[in-house]
């Protein structure tokens, strides 16, 4: 059969993937970027301009350039929010059409436009056309909107094999098909234009939506709005004379880049610091913004969710403690205060086992693949006879396909640097029951290498499948740079019955003390984290805090290293506990002084030329 391409349709970004070799692959551009906004650009003449080149123009001809034309797909007068739009927004005729100039278009011709560049980008990747596809939806979306969605489509040039719901794509795409029948899953998807939230029900292999709700007029772009309107007060603050000129197109089109900008890296970093040099009148502004800032802003907006997902809940006639798995969908969540949201709805942490951005494109592609005849999802061949994981730091065994899995099988883990300035990281493949890695059987190991960064924010991929002939394919990839190993392994399947059961019957005997030093091993990392960062902390800030502070931060301590040594598991767990705690002041202080640093980073630069 003919390739079929999985396509993500979004607010803020779309995505295109294919199936190859039996992996679901998120095709990149001539840049090497996966991710293409999904916005237009219409110049005075010539063709129009789509993608990161049309994104970029939003700043200069923000009048000229579509974005988020997802809110206005399939919507009919009235039921748009044309005021939000620096572009014009008609609506007559019981049409809704956007002018650009002498220029009159519609919502299905720009998403057209946007699904052709990634037809585009396809082929050039591939050297081959690609006709047919699969894209996603939200799964509230009426039939109005998905007829739209459609048009756009075969307007692009796709004969559209099938339109799913985006919440059922991101469940395969985190491997949730692979749960015992009858799981329950929360999908909560939050991306820069719209809000779904929708309980799945696994049955015989097939998701099934129990409830649905959402909000197609809710996103990160109310949060870019909500800083806009921040940075404009504070300007107007320390300028009141320009009040009026920030209105104009152009400057609030920069204010929207710089405020989305802003919350991007505030889901990473504590506070970031922006600077407009050219305001009217050569002025300049600069400001450092916290993220406690931005989640003021942000949390009515995040709160508005909750109703939603409580709806969602009660029609499903489901409690949180009815979900098997609550995973997350679309950029917006990866901001902290989200997660910590979604974890106080549901009662249980989040599954970020994924990246939010590409797993609702991923899900297509597999889908795509069952279609095409790629991925035969009811022949069942085999199960494997053992786990097979990794060996993580601390030297555990981190499972990745346990026992019995059924073959041809596909599953994957994030794991980041344990070791500041770390250049690589060294995979070794397992397979056994064992806690320890030293107690199981090393198959393989390579070597992948990525950029020096502090502790944790290394990202590399890892992703097992056994295919239908009993070969397991280990993928490791670094997510910043897309750089990859892969191994080949025929052994993993093929072990003797003897041999399994011997594993088998020494993980039993031996699974108690296993168990505990598994405990014992992740406690005491822990507390190898705490320790030196506390004694940084104290070096950096420790002249702020009272004596008593300081010394009762400084009993703290001594307990979670005499713990360390006497063994103990549960005095070593209420030490790191009873540290963690104490601390909290010593970390605002920190954060405090970070802050601190950079304003004064900050003032020191020289203004530039002519400014006042």
């Amino acid at each position: 059969m003919t390739d079929i391409v999985g396509i993500d349709l979004g607010t803020t970004n779309s995505l295109i993937g294919i199936m190859d070799s039996g992996f679901p692959i998120i095709l990149a551009d001539k840049e090497g970027l996966r991710l293409t906004p999904s916005v237009v650009h219409y110049p005075a003449s010539g063709e129009p301009v789509v993608g990161r080149t049309a994104a970029r123009m939003r700043v200069i001809a923000p009048e000229r350039t579509i974005f988020s034309v997802k809110r206005l797909m399939g919507r009919r007068p009235g039921e748009t929010d044309k005021d939000t739009f620096p572009f014009s927004v008609a609506e007559a005729q019981g049409k809704v059409s956007i002018s650009v100039g002498e220029k009159s278009t519609t919502p299905e011709e720009v998403s057209s436009l946007i699904l052709r560049k990634l037809k585009t980008n396809a082929e050039q990747g591939l050297g081959r056309s690609v006709d047919r596809a699969v894209i996603t939806v939200p799964a509230y979306f009426n039939d109005l909107q998905r007829q739209a969605t459609k048009r756009a489509g075969e307007m692009a040039g796709f004969a559209v094999e099938r339109i799913i719901n985006e919440p059922t794509a991101a469940a395969l795409a985190y491997g949730l098909d692979r749960l015992k029948d009858r799981s329950k899953i929360a999908v909560y998807d939050l991306g820069g234009g719209t809000f779904d939230i929708s309980i799945l029900e696994l049955n015989e292999g097939v998701f099934r939506v129990l409830s649905t709700n959402g909000n197609t007029r809710l996103g990160g772009d109310d949060i870019d709005r909500e800083l806009v309107r921040l940075l404009e007060e504070r300007i107007t603050a320390r300028h009141p004379e320009i009040r009026n000129d920030l209105k104009t197109a152009a400057l609030l089109a920069q204010l929207r880049e710089l405020a989305h900008d802003a919350k991007l890296r505030l889901s990473e970093e504590p506070a970031v610091q922006i600077d407009i040099p050219f305001l009217p009148g050569n002025r300049r502004f600069g400001y450092l913004l916290a993220r406690r800032e931005l989640e003021a802003l942000a949390r009515p907006i995040i709160r508005r969710t909750r109703s939603h997902c409580l709806r969602s809940m009660d029609d499903a006639k489901l409690s949180p403690h009815d979900l098997d798995e609550v995973i997350l969908v679309g950029g917006v969540t990866r901001m902290p205060l989200v997660r910590q949201f979604v974890a106080e709805i549901f009662q249980r942490l989040p599954n970020t086992s994924q990246n939010p951005d590409e797993a609702v494109a991923v899900g297509a592609t597999i889908q795509a693949g069952i279609l095409s005849g790629d991925i035969q999802s009811i022949v069942l061949l085999d199960v494997t006879p053992l786990s097979l994981g990794i060996e993580t730091f601390g030297g555990l065994m981190n499972v990745i396909i346990p026992r019995n899995s059924t073959i041809p099988c596909k599953a994957g883990e994030m794991f980041t640097n344990a070791v500041a300035n770390q250049k690589s990281m060294w995979i070794k493949v397992l397979q056994g029951e064992r806690e320890l890695a030293k107690d199981n059987w090393e198959l393989g190991s390579f070597e992948i290498e990525f950029a020096r960064v502090p502790k944790g924010v290394a990202r590399v991929g890892v992703q097992f499948e056994i295919d239908a002939n009993g070969i397991l394919h280990v993928l490791a990839r670094d997510t910043s740079t897309g750089r990859e190993r892969v191994l080949d392994l025929t052994s993993a399947v093929d072990v003797s019955d003897e041999t399994v059961e011997k594993m088998i019957a020494e993980s039993l005997d031996h699974a108690f003390d296993d168990m505990a030093e598994r405990v014992w091993t992740e406690t005491a990392i822990k507390s190898n984290e705490l320790l030196p960062a506390v004694k940084s902390a104290l070096t950096l800030v420790g002249d702020q805090l009272t004596d008593r502070n300081r010394e009762e931060i400084e009993r703290l301590v001594s307990a979670v290293t005499e713990a360390l040594e006497s063994k103990d598991i549960q005095k070593l767990k209420a030490a790191n506990a009873a540290l963690d705690e104490g601390t909290q002041h010593l970390a605002t202080l920190l954060i405090d002084r970070a802050m601190a640093e950079a304003e004064k980073r900050r003032a020191q630069r020289p203004p530039p030329t002519g400014s006042r």
